[in-house]
Formats: structure tokens, C-alpha cells, sequence
């Protein structure tokens, strides 16, 4: 990752500086130091588009189980009407469906869980490298680039709120 090599590249300029005795302080080449935040900037946008791509497969995978779930039940159902000429065929249609309905569902909410583990996953450890560049190199020196890191930790945190709310919404539907 590029932007964490950058980083790197600063801490290396801080540690390598000379310092002031007895002030704590020390000296660094201003323009190097801007010259390595410009190139920082520019590489965050990719870093942005990663978590927009995240969200945007989140959806597309959340859609595609919905489409597979809405197939599977109308699956059952044509084979459930199939089945209707007579008394015996019809119990044994009923129960097949609900067979076939409680594996469809059972492998929905398998796919739709995993699906949340793995996006809050990713999310989790994005947002705790942002939490990580944050703290160590940016808490005084670039409030600007500090502002940018919480707002990307906002979105990071409205999206895992928004699967847990999911995996809560999907966790009151199996009580159901």
C-alpha cells in the first residue's frame, strides 16, 4: 500500500532528524515533508475507491442472494402445484415445499451472514489501519488529512452499522 509507505518514509525523515537539546523538538525539511503529503493525497483517493468498490460488491452480493432466494421460491412453488391432483401427492407436496422453503432460507440467511461477516471484516480492519494512520502520524501535523481520515471512518462506521443492522434484521427474522 502505497499511502503506508509514504508514512514510513516521514516517520524515517522524523526519526533521522536532528534535534534542539533540551526541547524535545526537531528540525525537518519543510518542503520534503509537504512533497510526501502531496503524494499521500493523491494515493487516498484509491484507497476511497477500495471502500466504495467494498460497498458496491456488499450490494451486489446482498442482491444476487435476494434473486436466488425469489428463484428458489418460486421453484417450490411450481413443484408444489404440480403435485396437487390428489390427497396423498398433495401432503407429500406440502411437505416437500416446506423442505425446500426451509433449505432455501436456511441457505439465504447462510449466504447473507457470510456475506456481512466478510464485508464487516474488511471494513473492521480498514477502518483500524485508518484508526492506526491516524494516531501515530497525523495528530498535530495535518489536520486537514486528519478530517479526511474521519470522515472515511464515518462512512466505514455507517456501513458496519448498517450490516449489523442487517445481521440483526436477518437474526429477528430467524425467530420468526
Amino acid at each position: 500500500m502505497k499511502v503506508l509507505e509514504l508514512l514510513d518514509e516521514i516517520e524515517e525523515i522524523i526519526d533521522t532528524s536532528s534535534g534542539f537539546p533540551l526541547t524535545g523538538k526537531i528540525l525537518v525539511d519543510a518542503d520534503e515533508i509537504l512533497e510526501i503529503v502531496k503524494e499521500i493525497r493523491m494515493e487516498l483517493p484509491d484507497e476511497i475507491q477500495q471502500a466504495q468498490w467494498i460497498k458496491d460488491e456488499r450490494q451486489r452480493i446482498l442482491q444476487e442472494a435476494k434473486q436466488e432466494h425469489e428463484t428458489i421460491l418460486k421453484d417450490a412453488k411450481v413443484q408444489a402445484e404440480a403435485l396437487i391432483e390428489n390427497d396423498d401427492i398433495t401432503v407429500k407436496a406440502k411437505m416437500r415445499a416446506d423442505e425446500i422453503m426451509s433449505i432455501a432460507e436456511a441457505n439465504v440467511k447462510s449466504l447473507k451472514m457470510s456475506t456481512f461477516d466478510y464485508i464487516d471484516s474488511i471494513l473492521y480492519n480498514f477502518q483500524d489501519k485508518m484508526d492506526q494512520l491516524n494516531a501515530v502520524y497525523f495528530q498535530d501535523m495535518f489536520s486537514n488529512l486528519q478530517n479526511t481520515f474521519e470522515k472515511i471512518n464515518g462512512t466505514i462506521s455507517e456501513n458496519r452499522s448498517e450490516i449489523k443492522d442487517m445481521i440483526h434484521k436477518t437474526h429477528a427474522e430467524n425467530r420468526d
